[in-house]
């Protein structure tokens, strides 16, 4: 049986002959079957802008490389949200949100967890500390026990960061 040179047609035969596949191994990751599907789904999307998928020649290592990938970034979301949750629960009792507040939230969580994916964890860990827990850079320093143009630099760099994936979402 030939390849087929269509990038439609790849795709195509991409997904029929591993979709099953793929779902299997992130449910063995997850444990969840709702949670594989969808990131199995997003797994292939994001094949959909891959420009190496007519040059594949081991697919099966190509796509859990993605899902993979896919599967960290869907983990540090769930650390956030339930370490949100924590801090929720040490709230008095009289505060109690939504859950369009609790909704709100949770996506801009993600959106902040999206525009900071493929930096380093340090330099994620000082911008958040700066830009959402409200430290001084010296403070930031003496915390991570790092000097203060380690932390002048990482945040020059997530800055760039940030403002290179939104012009990119513009």
């Amino acid at each position: 049986m030939s390849t087929p040179t269509d990038p439609k047609a790849l795709l195509a035969a991409l997904y029929d002959d591993n979709h099953r596949w793929l779902r299997a191994w992130l449910y063995r990751q997850l444990k969840c079957p709702q949670d594989a599907a969808d990131l199995t789904q997003d797994t292939f999307i994001r094949v959909l802008d891959a420009r190496q998928l007519t040059q594949l020649e081991e697919p099966r290592a190509f796509l859990s490389t993605v899902a993979r990938r896919l599967l960290f970034s869907f983990w540090r979301r769930k650390r956030l949200e339930q370490s949100y949750l924590d801090s929720l629960a040490l709230l008095p009792e009289c505060y109690s949100p939504s859950e369009e507040d609790l909704a709100l939230v949770r996506e801009a969580l993600e959106s902040i967890d999206r525009l900071l994916n493929g930096l380093p964890a340090r330099v994620r860990q000082i911008f958040i500390l700066s830009r959402l827990e409200g430290l001084t850079q010296p403070l930031i320093a003496q915390q991570l026990n790092v000097s203060l143009a380690t932390v002048e630099r990482d945040l020059r760099r997530a800055f760039l960061h940030c403002l290179a994936e939104s012009a990119e979402l513009a």
